[in-house]
């Protein structure tokens, strides 16, 4: 049996003055389309901004609620205290509520 060579990659740097090729766009896109594009990538921007703003005031606002009322941590429900539901269980129900609630926002600004 004989062995097979070891493959190796042979490459070797750009020559000095010479401009490394930069990739272009594969297709450019008609006017009308392009604004469409335009004005869709914005709308979805606004939209993920408005998503995150939620979940952050979600994730911090709990903490800061229990904070600034702590007669809700001394309440009790089903034997565990208010304020450990409302930190470790509440938010990922209301994460997923809001993930789906964005998801159907997304796909309705893409409809034509």
């Amino acid at each position: 049996m004989t062995a097979r060579p070891r493959r190796v990659a042979v490459s070797a740097p750009p020559e000095r003055g010479t401009a490394v090729p930069r990739p272009q766009p594969a297709a450019t896109l008609d006017p009308g389309l392009a604004e469409r594009a335009r004005g869709l990538r914005r709308a979805q921007l606004r939209r993920a901004v408005v998503t995150l703003a939620c979940a952050a005031v979600l994730l911090f606002g709990l903490p800061v609620l229990l904070r600034l009322a702590p007669d809700l941590a001394r309440w009790r429900v089903g034997g565990l205290p208010l304020g450990w539901i409302a930190v470790a269980w509440l938010p990922y129900p209301l994460l997923g509520v809001l993930a789906w609630w964005h998801l159907r926002r997304a796909e309705r600004a893409e409809r034509p």
